[in-house]
Formats: C-alpha cells, sequence, structure tokens
C-alpha cells in the first residue's frame, strides 16, 4: 500500500527564483553589515508571529553569511526566579546591541503580551503594565539611536497546523513542536485577540509593526530581507582588496610521522 505525500496547502514561489534573489539579496546584508560595523550603527531586529510561522527560518537565511562578530541572534530561554523578580524589560536590556552592531531577537519582550498573557504566566496588572510601558522603553532606544524594526509573521490556522504535523514526523525537527505550540492550536482564537490588543498598544511611529504574510516561506523569507534593508539607511560597502602572497619555497622542515596522531575514521568513504 502506498503512502502519497499530502499536496501542501500553499503553491510555493519557484525554488530556483528563490535562490536566485536570496544570494543578491544575502549579498547586499553583507555590505550593509560592513556598513554598520564602519559607521557604528546599532541595529535590534525583533520577529514575532504565531508558532511555526517561519520566524526562525527567515532568521536563520539573513545571518547565514553575515559577520557573527557583529550580528548576534537572541533567543533566551524561560526566566529563572532570579529574573522572574527583575524589571519585565531588564534582562533584554543586557542583550541589545552595541556600536556598530546587529541583534536578531527570535521573540523578544513581547512575550508578554502573546503567549505569558494567553497562557496566565503573568497577572492582569502585569500585562497591562507592560502595554503602558512598551512604547516608552521602544522610544527611549530610538531616541539613543538604536534602529528598531519589529516584524509579526502572519500563518493562517491550515497552513500552522500542516506545518505542526510535518515537525511531528521528523526527527531533525520535533523539538520544535512543544506542549505550549499544541496548545496554540486550540487557543487560536485567544491568541488573535492578544495579537490585536498588542498592535493597537504599540504599534507606534518610533517602532511600527511590519507584517509579513508567511504560509508561503520562500517569498516571506525574500520579502522581509528586502524589507529590512530598506530600513537601514547604509550605503554599499565594497570589501577591501586583498593580495594573496606567493607560496614560499619549501625549506628544511620536515613533518612528523601520521603514525603519531589520531585521526577520525573515515566514515564518509564507508558510503562510498
Amino acid at each position: 500500500m502506498s503512502h502519497k505525500k499530502p499536496k501542501p496547502l500553499v503553491k510555493r514561489m519557484p525554488k530556483h527564483r528563490y535562490e536566485e534573489e536570496l544570494e543578491r539579496l544575502q549579498i547586499q546584508l553583507v555590505s550593509m553589515q560592513q556598513w554598520v560595523v564602519e559607521t557604528g550603527a546599532r541595529v535590534v531586529v525583533i520577529f514575532e508571529g504565531r508558532d511555526a510561522a517561519g520566524k526562525g527560518g527567515a532568521i536563520k537565511r539573513i545571518v547565514q553569511y553575515l559577520n557573527p562578530r557583529s550580528a548576534r541572534v537572541v533567543a533566551l530561554p524561560t526566566p529563572n526566579d532570579r529574573e522572574k523578580g527583575q524589571w519585565y524589560f531588564q534582562r533584554y536590556i543586557e542583550h541589545l546591541p552595541t556600536a556598530g552592531e546587529i541583534v536578531l531577537m527570535d521573540r523578544s519582550w513581547y512575550n508578554r503580551a502573546g503567549v505569558e498573557r494567553v497562557m496566565d504566566y503573568c497577572t492582569p496588572e502585569q500585562y497591562r503594565r507592560f502595554l503602558h510601558q512598551v512604547p516608552t522603553f521602544e522610544r527611549m532606544l530610538v531616541e539613543d539611536g538604536i534602529i528598531v524594526i519589529k516584524y509579526w509573521f502572519s500563518v493562517s490556522d491550515e497552513v500552522q497546523e500542516e506545518r505542526f504535523h510535518s515537525r511531528l514526523n521528523d526527527p531533525m525537527r520535533r523539538w520544535k513542536l512543544s506542549d505550549t505550540d499544541v496548545v496554540s492550536i486550540t487557543k487560536w482564537e485567544d491568541y488573535s485577540r492578544a495579537k490585536d490588543a498588542m498592535f493597537e498598544a504599540t504599534d507606534h511611529a518610533d517602532a511600527p509593526w511590519w507584517t509579513i504574510e508567511s504560509d508561503d516561506k520562500r517569498a516571506a523569507r525574500l520579502n522581509a530581507i528586502s524589507h529590512l534593508l530598506s530600513q537601514i539607511p547604509y550605503e554599499p560597502r565594497m570589501p577591501e582588496e586583498v593580495e594573496i602572497p606567493p607560496r614560499p619555497a619549501a625549506d628544511d622542515y620536515e613533518r612528523p610521522a601520521r603514525e603519531q596522531y589520531k585521526y577520525v575514521p573515515d566514515h564518509a568513504a564507508e558510503l562510498s
């Protein structure tokens, strides 16, 4: 009995067109990062959205060729007891960018307006205080010269469920499917209301929300990178020319016998 793979719910853009444009945009990202380093700019990009909306995949393509010395991904775990006793924004502040640095936040302080609100991980008073403080907090960042960009990845309920099932049957991505993710299916409307309230309170001129339709992951990644580049006033930078010198002639150095060293077994050779 044959088991056919179900047809995807969304027709994705052609792979060759996607890869061609992705390469072009990633080259621009490298140039943009060089401008950030040279000018001492500070950039923080927030990625929010429903579970399985494609945030992680977009972040991965953005940082793929960037220099990790000046581009960081921040994905904080559940706060510990000490952090729970801090001012809510405190543990995020230490991860903000310094001069010449780009920080990409895979979820952020907006956890309080989303999962914490829906799952009752915070009190109503903590939630109200958060929505009141966020615009002021973000304006302080912008006034200090930090470029703040906020993205919301929007995915339909059908596609989200499809991706959950895909993760369930994939041993390399099973870790992405948590109990909280599964519960989000039954709380779809609650998350919708929380998102609407969050947008109403925190979509301000200094740091507006930008929505990315992400049922088509390929299109969403290209749209995110293209828009990100448009939000940073960088000037194209060409890498400095490097001249590789000729290798000098060998001297009287003699390499020790190979038998003196331990080598990793050639697993790849066994496959061929």
